[in-house]
């Protein structure tokens, strides 16, 4: 395995390619992205629906790495592992509007990526079965994310961010794809499981619920467009830069602070 040390300088170059790429490819690797991660969360809800309760929850938080597994092995940009790319900006190896702009466009590929899965998902009528139950959950978990407090949103998105870049981090460890998968599934599976706050999740959770209001007429008043962004998006979003900002800047410290660039 790569050493945390060899894990730092592996992504400065790593991280300053990203930042490089045209920002049209940023953006069709965000859709890709916004898609693999919305897998994962339709693993997750449909073993809520299936199992229903606390088992349910477990197993669902068991499929839910299939998403990252997806970013990182297909080939993806992913906003929130992106909040890494403070490692490369505190080395000097990118700038400050390379990274801005890589977020950017990332974000907003991943939320059409999860636009576009939640409504084939919604409009070809996924949702009508396991007898509406998996509507049930689906308006139900996009109805909690638009119902908690800013402040909550926040601190979960810290936490959650935090568990993802060091998945993230982990994978970069492994020199083969089952060591990589092995290395990030266990904290993705804690996020799952504590209830934290991942954006590019929530934005199909919350997308799926607005199609279903749409298509099946639930009538969930404060599942909408506006709720979404004020409610979790923009708190959810600035907890996960937060979140894998400290993880970036803690590796960065650590293993490249004052240490000898590699030619």
């Amino acid at each position: 395995m790569n050493t945390p040390a060899e894990i730092a300088q592996n992504y400065v170059g790593i991280g300053k390619k990203k930042t490089e790429l045209p920002i049209a490819k940023m953006f069709v690797l965000g859709i890709l992205a916004g898609m693999f991660i919305g897998f994962g969360a339709i693993g997750f809800q449909i073993a809520t629906a299936t199992i229903g309760g606390n088992l349910g929850k477990f197993v669902g938080a068991f499929l839910f790495p299939t998403g990252l597994a997806l970013v990182l092995l297909a080939g993806s940009e992913l906003f929130t592992g992106n909040c890494l790319l403070v490692i490369p900006l505190l080395q000097k190896e990118a700038a400050v509007t390379g990274v801005l702009k890589n977020w950017l466009f990332v974000y907003l590929g991943n939320f059409v990526g999860s636009t576009i899965l939640a409504f084939l998902l919604v409009y070809g009528h996924t949702p009508s079965a396991i007898d509406g139950a998996f509507m049930n959950t689906i308006m139900s978990v996009a109805a909690a994310k638009v119902g908690i407090s800013v402040g909550d949103a926040i601190f979960r998105g810290i936490l959650c961010n935090i568990m993802v870049c060091l998945a993230v981090w982990m994978s970069f460890a492994a020199k083969t794809a089952g060591g990589k998968i092995a290395a990030l599934y266990l904290p993705i599976v804690v996020f799952v499981l504590a209830g934290f706050e991942h954006s590019v999740a929530n934005m199909y959770y919350i997308m799926a619920g607005i199609f279903c209001n749409g298509v099946y007429g639930v009538g969930e008043a404060s599942v909408n467009v506006g709720s979404m962004l004020v409610n979790n998006l923009l708190p959810v979003t600035i907890g996960n830069i937060i979140g894998g900002g400290l993880v970036g800047l803690t590796y960065w410290f650590l293993y490249l602070k004052g240490a000898k660039k590699q030619a």
